[in-house]
């Protein structure tokens, strides 16, 4: 089974497609070849390294809240 994880984007380098992205307190960068129109802001769906989609702030704040819940922080999902 897979998982991604809701992250939000904090900055993005156009150039080598990739963006820094903010789960529980940990910064990461993730590559956004398979995602087009991200921006600073959004919250994007992580998975293997790969921002998948973006999802509304309401789902992701959900998604996260649901993970805490089963026992484990969002990091722990990982």
């Amino acid at each position: 089974m897979c998982l991604a994880i809701p992250a939000r984007i904090t900055a993005i380098d156009e150039a080598a497609d990739v963006a820094s992205v903010a789960l529980d307190g940990v910064s990461k960068h993730v590559s956004l070849a398979l995602l087009e129109g991200a921006s600073i802001g959004d919250y994007v769906l992580v998975h293997v390294g790969y921002a998948l989609s973006k999802i509304s702030p309401e789902e992701a704040e959900r998604t996260l809240r649901l993970i805490a819940e089963v026992g484990g922080s969002a990091e722990d999902a990982t």
